[in-house]
């Protein structure tokens, strides 16, 4: 994040990028392309629309120098280097042109910028906003505290699997596997993203069969496991499949954000009464290659605002390609504050490919125990069933909140011992 002081009539964001020709007439490009300029001047572009809605640049810092493109279809180096130019640019537009809007905002800080000629890579690093947007937008309504509260788990983090397999159960068959699960001492479970509202298993029956296991389980422990069933669709079935959740005594909720889109998040976040489960399915897309799309702590703000109260992070050592620095960075981003006077902050979720054997090296990452992990197979596939693959998590994370070796003590928790040799 760019330390000077934001002006807090005017958006800021900094963007890292790649180019053949000079990086201060690429960024000029970049603010021209997102503001009131276009190729070349055109009546009504006085100088004084210019000074009121034109986008500037504010900062310019140059990095380093490249041999070879980063992206194709871009202008080609020249002059005696043939070399491309990598710099971080803050860019700042007036508030007054959008105005506090989130979808409006995405199309001015990552609208027609990825594909403009001259350059050969170009990322959003990161974004700040004036306290209009806090006005606007409340974010998230229940965050780790609310969590806490609502799942009965204090003090460690929060242990979830998911429904595996990943579609296929019907209904009946997913709320038998959630009494399993609830049985076990599960903190929290949700769906697939994969799971929403099939012929083979409709949303409202799978509510019902799996709201059924989770109140029996609570009348006897006396806690309620959290789920998060998945809503993603149009905006009037988020709506009516949010309600039907709620009225079956659910306290959660998921949507796949990039699949449901702002709007309809931010519609979600205002009418939700339950925590928002927030699934980055697609996120690669965005963010794969190092010199295209957006940073993590960017993109997760925007989402945190519109009412995200969990966000996924990936995992440490995961089966996907994001390296652990990249996961660590993005869990501590969603504890940053959006404003001065308002924190937003939301819950990291570790999960793909996670196992006992993350445990400690996920708590030292977070920083804090306030985190949700959530392992499918880590858990489902326990050689002695889905309660001792629940039990081996929890002892994981035990071990690692008392600063034990993991296999010494499995020594005397032989669920976690046997997770040991089969993970």
């Amino acid at each position: 994040m760019t330390n000077h002081k934001a002006d807090p009539a005017r958006i800021e964001a900094d963007y890292l990028i790649e180019t053949a020709i000079d990086p201060m007439k690429a960024a000029e490009i970049m603010a021209g392309e997102q503001s009131s300029g276009t190729f070349r001047p055109v009546p009504g572009e006085t100088p004084e629309l210019k000074a009121r809605a034109a986008a500037r640049v504010e900062h310019l810092t140059p990095i380093e120098t490249v041999q070879a493109a980063s992206l194709p279809g871009a202008s080609p180096a020249s002059g005696k280097d043939g070399a491309w130019q990598r710099a971080r640019v803050t860019l700042s537009w007036p508030l007054d042109n959008i105005g506090p809007s989130l979808p409006n905002l995405i199309a001015t800080i990552a609208g027609n910028l990825f594909e403009l000629q001259p350059f050969s890579g170009l990322r959003l690093l990161d974004v700040r906003l004036p306290s209009a947007f806090a006005t606007r937008y409340a974010g998230p309504k229940f965050g780790i505290d609310g969590t806490r509260r609502l799942a009965g788990v204090h003090d460690r983090p929060l242990i979830g699997t998911i429904i595996k397999p990943s579609v296929g159960l019907s209904a009946e068959d997913t709320g038998a596997l959630v009494a399993q699960l609830c049985a076990g001492g599960i903190d929290f479970i949700k769906d697939d993203e994969l799971q929403a509202d099939g012929p083979a298993c409709p949303f409202e029956d799978r509510v019902k069969a799996v709201m059924a296991a989770v109140n029996a389980a609570a009348d006897k422990s006396g806690r309620k496991v959290m789920v998060a069933f998945n809503l993603t669709g149009e905006m009037d079935e988020m709506r009516r499949r949010h309600d039907v959740v709620r009225d079956h005594g659910g306290t959660c909720v998921m949507a796949c954000l990039t699949a449901v889109g702002m709007s309809g998040m931010i519609d979600l976040g205002r009418h939700t009464e339950l925590p928002i489960h927030a699934h980055r399915a697609g996120w690669g897309a965005l963010t794969r290659d190092p010199l295209l799309g957006w940073s993590y702590p960017a993109w997760s703000k925007l989402w945190r605002l519109a009412g995200a109260d969990h966000m996924h992070v990936n995992g440490l050592d995961n089966k996907f390609t994001e390296a652990n620095d990249s996961v660590i960075a993005s869990a501590r981003s969603l504890r940053d504050p959006l404003f001065q006077t308002a924190a937003m902050g939301a819950v990291p979720v570790f999960s793909s490919g996670q196992t006992i054997r993350q445990a400690a090296a996920t708590l030292k990452a977070a920083g804090s125990p306030d985190f949700l992990v959530t392992a499918g197979g880590g858990i489902v596939a326990h050689p002695s069933g889905v309660a001792a693959g629940v039990m081996a998590m929890r002892q994981a994370y035990d071990a690692a909140m008392q600063n034990v070796d993991v296999q010494t003590y499995a020594n005397d928790h032989p669920a976690l011992a046997a997770a040991l040799d089969a993970y």
